[in-house]
């Protein structure tokens, strides 16, 4: 039996009580203002990624629909994130924040240097909505319905917090304080009228749930990016006929000469940006390397290694309010 319009949608705004990102520990210490330089230029980096994904989710949304209203409704959301103009829209006011934590606009637009647990995150949220059916699509991009208070607290914690942000760098997020709300609910208005049946709106329900999954394993990559990892007591090294094997109580895992190096600099005290950024430095010059391949294959073996329980992730120390990720090659 379906749940009156009022209960669908308590149940609706549960979710984002229970699951929405802002409870996530990055978020927490970004707006509680314990995030350093580096972690906040990294958040930025990758996030980005994610802002890329929005108009080709939307776009796919607009395909879903036969309705001319809906259309001209919900593609101003595209207009919203790739502007009317160059040099207009939410990737442009994004931009510009990388500007002001410090990172290179090209850079960051190139999306080079995007964490592969983040390009894993975000192109699920497009695969999810490619993959279903307009009204699930719609529900999933209910996370808006929180993203108005989260912005507001943000605004808030960088201009206490991170003073050294340009002021114009905190555009996006103003602007996201009036689009967002507006948004959400246009998109509640939708899914409450369309979701009638029990089935459809427990599969609203659930795709609420999903989206805000693939935003919390968004932040999972970045915080891992910046904590120092370091072999567990109990992980044994071995060399066996020029191999090396983390040894550890129910399996070992091989490695090459790559990941021997990451092993070696897996000592509680370099983070793993730092580390992908050492490799990266070392093999620069080196015929056909590829700093970015580089980078992204040190945080697929660290995550590997974490996986396999050959490492842990602990918070690193900070280095000051001026401490910052290493530059990418």
């Amino acid at each position: 039996m379906s749940l009156p319009a009022a209960d669908f949608e308590a149940a609706l705004r549960r979710v984002g009580a229970q699951r929405y990102h802002d409870r996530h520990p990055f978020n927490l210490r970004m707006h509680e203002g314990s995030l350093s330089r580096g972690e906040i230029q990294t958040w930025v980096r990758n996030r980005y990624y994610y802002q890329t994904r929005i108009p080709l989710k939307d776009g796919l949304i607009l395909a879903k629909s036969g309705d001319p209203g809906f259309r001209r409704e919900w593609v101003r959301r595209i207009h919203d994130h790739d502007g009317l103009r160059p040099g207009e829209g939410g990737l442009e006011l994004w931009l510009a924040l990388a500007e002001s934590v410090g990172l290179e606009r090209e850079e960051v637009a190139s999306l080079r240097f995007v964490l592969p647990g983040v390009r894993r995150a975000c192109d699920a949220y497009v695969e999810f909505v490619e993959s279903n059916d307009l009204l699930a699509s719609v529900a999933a991009s209910l996370t808006e319905l929180f993203a108005g208070d989260i912005m507001r607290t943000r605004i808030a914690a960088f201009r206490r917090h991170y003073p050294w942000v340009d002021e114009r760098g905190l555009r996006y997020f103003e602007t996201r304080t009036v689009q967002a709300p507006r948004d959400a609910s246009d998109g509640l208005a939708f899914v409450l009228e369309r979701a009638k049946s029990d089935a459809d709106q427990q599969r609203c329900v659930a795709a609420l749930e999903r989206k805000c999954e693939i935003l919390w394993s968004l932040l999972d990559a970045v915080e891992a990016a910046g904590s120092a990892p370091r072999l567990v007591p109990h992980a044994l090294l071995r060399e066996e006929a020029g191999e090396t094997f983390v040894v550890l109580p129910e399996r070992a895992v091989r490695t090459n000469a790559s990941g021997r190096r990451v092993l070696a600099l897996c000592d509680g005290a370099r983070s793993s940006d730092e580390i992908a950024a050492a490799l990266a430095s070392e093999a620069e010059g080196a015929a056909g390397a590829d700093p970015a391949r580089v980078v992204a294959d040190a945080h697929v073996f660290l995550d590997e290694l974490e996986r396999a329980g050959a490492i842990r992730r602990e918070p690193k120390a900070p280095r000051g309010p001026a401490a910052g990720a290493p530059t990418p090659p």
